[in-house]
């Protein structure tokens, strides 16, 4: 009975190795590692986030519409409840891209009422803030890119065939990935002026 159980296990293995459970394994973790470097990035912006309010309120105190909202959005970024279960909610997983939304939205309009202070713009801390600020946007959109394309190769294993019969029996589904609001917004780059051209 004991070498039964052996020889079922080991067909088992096999069974499931040559049906795609390994590499639907292999695709679960590679979202996972992205996604793990999409928060890091959004965390490093958020974490940008005070210092660049402390320097602009140092200037522009009087702007407080902006700055509270700038507050606001970082806290609401702050208070999601991020687990890897976000990654199988798609309404989950849209309400955090909401709330990241707004925080970039939010950060827009505090560069753009910086341009109004050009002691700000002239400002060291402010202009390294700003450095940094774009260098994270763009790796935030880098790994965003990442995910999108580990989300689509794991959904992509998991509804091919034969791995899409292995899927369906170990109850793996294919995962929500990063979506546009307005899909024409996407077609036009967000302006970002760190006050270097003309005024």
């Amino acid at each position: 009975m004991p070498t039964l159980r052996a020889l079922l296990l080991a067909l088992s293995l096999l069974v499931l190795g040559g049906c795609g459970y390994n590499q639907i394994q292999i695709n679960d973790e590679g979202v996972k590692s992205a996604w793990a470097e999409v928060l890091n990035q959004y965390k490093r912006r958020a974490d940008l986030v005070p210092n660049l309010v402390n320097v602009v309120r140092g200037y522009a105190d009087h702007e407080r519409e902006v700055l509270t909202r700038v507050t606001e959005a970082r806290a609401s970024v702050g208070g999601l409840n991020v687990t890897p279960e976000l990654l199988d909610d798609p309404a989950a997983l849209a309400r955090f891209q909401q709330a990241q939304g707004a925080l970039s939205g939010a950060l827009s309009r505090l560069l753009v009422v910086s341009e109004n202070y050009p002691q700000l713009k002239a400002d060291a801390s402010f202009r390294d803030l700003q450095a940094q600020l774009e260098g994270t946007e763009n790796r935030i959109t880098v790994a965003r890119n990442r995910f999108i394309q580990a989300v689509e190769q794991y959904n992509i294993g998991v509804r091919t065939f034969p791995n899409n019969l292995t899927a369906r029996l170990m109850g793996y589904q294919p995962k929500a990935s990063f979506t546009v609001e307005n899909e024409a917004a996407i077609s036009n780059a967000p302006a970002v002026n760190f006050g270097s051209g003309p005024r």
